[in-house]
């Protein structure tokens, strides 16, 4: 899950490089440009989240894993609505949610790897 995790990581730096250029008095057409470049970087990083969270979804969650950890279900959909809503908006909070949300998927799958996590 480190993958969706960086993903996450990289789309909150890309929200907080739009807003930096969103903040100037003045837009330039080289500005206007930087903020498209950005949106599309932010966009592909929502994508690699949704995907890699489906991949382990697909790949490994099974009934035992879904016993152990009965809201991963809930989770994984929560996730990709989360990552869809941190696409489509340029809203800081929604991506910090979407982070909340994948750290959890993360830890989840790592314990039911019988390997501890820990948060700094």
């Amino acid at each position: 899950p480190i993958i969706s995790q960086i993903a996450v990581l990289t789309m909150i730096r890309l929200v907080d490089l739009i807003e930096e250029v969103e903040k100037k008095d003045s837009l330039t057409p080289k500005d206007h440009a930087q903020i498209s470049r950005l949106i599309a970087q932010k966009e592909e990083h929502g994508h690699k989240v949704k995907d890699e969270i489906r991949v382990i979804w697909g790949d490994y969650i099974k009934e035992p894993q879904l016993k152990k950890f009965p809201e991963l279900h809930d989770l994984t959909h929560s996730i990709m609505l989360q990552a869809s809503k941190s696409k489509q908006n340029i809203d800081k909070q929604a991506t910090l949610e979407l982070l909340q949300k994948v750290n959890r998927f993360a830890q989840i799958f790592w314990e039911s790897k019988n390997i501890e996590t820990f948060k700094l």
